[in-house]
């Protein structure tokens, strides 16, 4: 995973807390879908009510994408989160926009794809937010069968999880993160929405989130 800049990556967290899309709750922590116990909620879909928050997202984005994958031709977002997302970026970049579904349609058309398919197109993914990478990756595979050359992804959070890195890499997809875990630590110590003294379980969710709190 790449960060394109260590200043940016702490701005996005910082804004991320304000807005509470990014909620610490180390005591009484979430579910997740997997049955991990999680000290933190992601929803960066909520940066999308807050014109300042949404604007900045979308500028590093673009910087992103023009810093580390120039020759891209089309923006493919993940359904659902990373659509909005794309959309923006697509229309900064004047460039065409499609979208992936997590599963295709059952009926018309059936489609897995939404937008104009065009084989060997150079394609950049938006996701907001990467855990494991399973659904990340399989957007991209997605796009890889209809016949697109996949550049790479942008993504606005990564929980830094070790083996979302393996994935990445045996997928061979470069991954670029504004931001991530380890940035936003220090950032809630600062806005006091946690105490130093519980940085190290949250730490140690992290390197093993399946067992943490078992």
């Amino acid at each position: 995973m790449e960060i394109l800049d260590a200043n940016v990556a702490a701005e996005v967290a910082d804004k991320l807390l304000e807005i509470q899309a990014i909620r610490l709750q180390p005591e009484k922590p979430f579910t997740w879908a997997s049955g991990w116990k999680s000290p933190i909620y992601c929803d960066n879909r909520l940066s999308l009510s807050f014109p300042k928050v949404r604007t900045m997202i979308k500028e590093q984005l673009v910087k992103s994408i023009q810093h580390y994958f120039p020759d891209v031709e089309a923006i493919a977002g993940v359904a659902t989160a990373g659509i909005p997302q794309g959309a923006l970026l697509a229309n900064d970049l004047d460039l065409p926009f499609i979208y992936v579904r997590s599963k295709a349609k059952g009926h018309g058309m059936e489609n897995m794809i939404e937008g104009k398919v065009v084989p060997g197109q150079k394609v950049v993914v938006v996701e907001d937010l990467v855990s494991t990478g399973g659904s990340s990756l399989k957007a991209t595979q997605d796009l890889l069968d209809a016949g697109f050359d996949v550049l790479g992804m942008v993504a606005i959070f990564s929980y830094g999880f070790d083996i979302a890195a393996q994935n990445f890499e045996k997928a061979g997809v470069k991954l670029v993160c504004l931001s991530h875990y380890e940035a936003m630590l220090p950032m809630a110590v600062q806005r006091k929405y946690i105490t130093g003294d519980t940085l190290e379980s949250l730490s140690e969710w992290r390197k093993d989130p399946a067992i943490w709190k078992q």
